[in-house]
């Protein structure tokens, strides 16, 4: 059924609950490339353990990732959702391009440099190897667009290079992806700090809307986002807080910049802050009580989990049994 079909791959980590930037960056245009790609959507337990996670809560949050990918509408007879530790190619193929991939490369990773800072009692070496990891998840599928955020992009490029230069030696092994980054929603900002990305590991709850943040948390959080000291509703240099309100608004509401400064003239930070919050509460109700339904059903949950293993382990094993060739491994014959 999918033979003609172009691949779409993406993951998100089980490092936390989801964020309204993850939500409205990532997931909410998932959905979209459902009828006309090959999806492979997967949760990517192994790129979390670059910082320690508590065992028991990393597995409980991987079962609620697949449920936000469902609740979010990734619908799973249209879309193999999985784990990535449930697919051994993963591991297999990201050490092969750890051989591949430069180290002047992996040094230039903005996001080592910040994650470094951040854990600087846990320096690894997966925390500097992980793009090569990230490299195979995409390029183990022949994956032609990657949905990614534009933090992300410096990592899709380095997968590109990583291909483009296997490719040059091996000759043409791996499709060289391309990014999607949608316009409007691509970096959906800090509440607290609006020139930072909204981030599931911000210490400060105010600056994060989750999606499973209750609907009066919701509000309170959107009423207490840092603005500037005017009064009009308008996107300008200077006023990050309120042109990131307008991008989240935009989104949910599908108004023009002109529309929405059209529509809160003469009212107020207060009352566009409010009515954010709401639309925003609103849009997020319907996820959060389908993800309640998911999650009380393990059972389910791990049927998806096995049939999107099994999907992709098939995809997977074609591209390996290539890769196994052409670099001189033995393939493993069955006994």
């Amino acid at each position: 059924m999918f033979k003609d079909k172009k691949v779409v791959f993406s993951g998100v980590q089980p490092s936390g609950v989801l964020t309204l930037g993850n939500y409205l960056g990532a997931i909410k245009n998932f959905a979209a490339f459902s009828d006309e790609y090959k999806c492979y959507y997967c949760v990517v337990d192994e790129h979390a353990i670059t910082v320690r996670q508590n065992p028991a809560e990393l597995r409980r949050r991987t079962y609620e990732t697949l449920a936000l990918y469902i609740a979010c509408g990734l619908d799973p007879e249209k879309n193999t959702l999985f784990v990535q530790s449930h697919v051994s190619a993963h591991a297999e193929l990201g050490w092969i391009l750890d051989c591949y991939t430069m180290f002047g490369e992996l040094s230039r990773m903005t996001q080592f440099k910040d994650k470094s800072q951040k854990n600087a009692d846990n320096i690894n070496a997966g925390l500097f190897t992980y793009p090569a990891l990230m490299a195979a998840d995409i390029l183990l599928y022949q994956t032609e667009l990657v949905p990614v955020g534009v933090d992300q992009k410096q990592h899709l490029e380095l997968a590109r290079n990583v291909a483009e230069r296997f490719n040059s030696v091996y000759s043409d092994t791996f499709v060289v992806p391309e990014p999607y980054i949608p316009t409007e929603t691509a970096k959906i900002m800090s509440l607290a700090e609006p020139s930072k990305k909204m981030s599931k590991s911000d210490e400060n709850e105010n600056a994060v809307i989750r999606i499973l943040d209750p609907r009066d948390v919701i509000i309170k959080k959107f009423k207490r986002a840092v603005t500037d000291s005017g009064c009009e509703v308008r996107r300008a240099e200077g006023k990050e807080g309120i042109s990131n309100l307008m991008s989240i608004y935009s989104a949910f509401t599908g108004k023009s910049d002109d529309e929405i400064t059209s529509e809160f003239d003469g009212r107020g930070y207060g009352d566009f802050k409010l009515a954010v919050g709401e639309v925003c509460a609103d849009a997020l109700a319907p996820v959060q009580a389908e993800f309640a339904r998911l999650t009380s059903d393990k059972a389910y949950l791990e049927s998806i989990m096995a049939h999107g293993a099994e999907d992709a382990a098939r995809s997977a094993a074609r591209t390996m049994s290539k890769v196994r060739r052409k670099i001189g491994f033995i393939e493993p014959k069955r006994v």
